[in-house]
């Protein structure tokens, strides 16, 4: 079946959410407790170990699946306007938060602040090293760029189509 790279996400994560309910179940399913005059067979809840864990390993096979083929997508797919595929888009957009970050903090500061007083009548400032205004281009640069990215990702993930069989 064909998905985007947005619906096989969201496949994994119900797959995910499949496994992690029936292992919950079997959490509770497996073992029991019954007063030593009860009946066994009466307090014994629904369990059987080997479908459980047959769907079990069908679900990880499944995981498996959908996991390697987005994998491969993202090996594959060049974003357009970046020259690089999915998967170096996924490390470059946070080197552009990271890179954001810094920047907005350093377009922030003031050409000289004063700081605290030390020594009595000794008053101390910090000064910038940099240009500030500089800092707020490249702010302005990176933040554009960024949103770039993140768009052309966004496209791609809701627009190419691959190949899934679970």
């Amino acid at each position: 079946m064909l998905y985007t790279s947005a619906e096989a996400a969201k496949l994994l994560r119900r797959l995910n959410d499949d496994k992690t309910s029936l292992e919950s179940q079997e959490a509770q399913s497996s073992t029991f407790r019954a007063a030593i005059t009860e009946d066994l067979d009466n307090a014994r809840p629904p369990y059987n170990y080997s479908q459980t864990q047959s769907d079990i390993d069908s679900l990880e096979a499944k995981i498996r699946t959908v996991k390697h083929a987005i994998n491969s997508f993202n090996l594959s797919q060049e974003v357009p306007g970046f020259g690089m595929t999915i998967d170096q888009m996924l490390v470059y957009i946070p080197q552009l938060t990271r890179k954001k970050a810094k920047l907005a903090n350093m377009a922030a500061r003031l050409p000289k602040t004063r700081e605290i007083i030390r020594v009595a009548g000794i008053i101390e400032y910090s000064y910038t090293n940099y240009d500030v205004e500089a800092a707020k281009r490249d702010y302005e640069r990176v933040s554009d760029e960024l949103a770039r990215a993140q768009t052309a990702l966004d496209v791609l993930n809701n627009s190419i189509k691959f190949e899934i069989n679970v």
